[in-house]
């Protein structure tokens, strides 16, 4: 069996597309396995720090001056005031699956500093398109909170209206202000003393599950193995379509030969034939 024609011009292109598919293929399999592996730091982050005792702002300060990946949903105490004339409303904010906003507010600490807290979560609005129907006030005076660290998101190629925010792009929101503000991170709120009577919807928990991202990056290689299988599989066929083609078959090299008649018997040897049977 003979494989010299996948030398030719369009083998080697059929060759080529299956190699590039296969490559996309894996391209695209890395892809997911890269999406489950932040699934499953971001899982790990939540196991270890979401639940744990908070820790004072003093001993974690760089957190939120400078961010560490290891280091969100850390646990923080806090103590100090709401800067509620500088509360933005943050835009396009799912929460359970709901379209709504998120509530940022600057808090200045007992120390001076400035961070900000998101409070929550508001549902949009039925009365003013664009806007949540109401916003509640933070407390007023001194306020005791427990907030656990998140990182600043990046800048949005979007604008948004006065008091509004595309995303919680710190720098960004500290441009804004009169004041300095920590722009690492900022702080989820979990707990807040005194209560208010009125306040956001608290955010949906972290995700604690990976997701199909390893099936489908086991798809995708398949795909990719898939590509050369078949090419290997159309190249067998076709090379026995070719030996079928230039190898005659034996019927026409070597026709069979008709069966001949036998040959009628003379009178004489009749004559001889019955001589011998009688022994003269």
């Amino acid at each position: 069996m003979t494989y010299r024609f996948l030398l030719s011009w369009r083998w080697l292109g059929i060759f080529l597309m299956a190699a590039l598919f296969a490559a996309i293929c894996v391209a695209l399999g890395n892809w997911q396995m890269d999406r489950r592996n932040q699934a499953v730091a971001e899982i790990r982050r939540v196991q270890q720090n979401y639940d744990k005792s908070p820790v004072p702002f003093e001993e974690v300060r760089q957190l939120f001056e400078v961010a560490e990946a290891e280091a969100k949903w850390t646990t923080v105490s806090v103590s100090g005031r709401y800067l509620a004339a500088d509360q933005r409303i943050v835009r396009n904010r799912p929460n359970n699956s709901a379209p709504g906003y998120e509530v940022l507010v600057p808090f200045r600490l007992t120390s001076g500093e400035t961070i900000a807290i998101n409070r929550g979560w508001l549902p949009i609005g039925n009365v003013r398109s664009g806007y949540p129907d109401a916003v509640p006030a933070p407390p007023r005076g001194n306020v005791s909170a427990v907030v656990r660290i998140k990182p600043s998101e990046p800048a949005l190629d979007r604008g948004a209206p006065a008091g509004q925010l595309a995303s919680v792009d710190l720098p960004g929101y500290a441009r804004q202000l009169d004041y300095p503000l920590l722009t690492g991170s900022y702080g989820v709120m979990a707990s807040e003393s005194p209560r208010p009577a009125e306040a956001p919807q608290p955010l949906a928990l972290p995700s604690v599950q990976e997701g199909s991202n390893l099936s489908y990056a086991m798809q995708w290689i398949t795909f990719g193995v898939l590509a050369f299988v078949g090419f290997g599989y159309v190249a067998r066929q076709q090379a026995r379509i070719a030996r079928e083609e230039q190898e005659p078959s034996v019927a026409t090299r070597s026709p069979a030969r008709p069966p001949q008649q036998p040959r009628r018997r003379g009178r004489g040897e009749e004559e001889d034939d019955l001589l011998d049977r009688l022994g003269l």
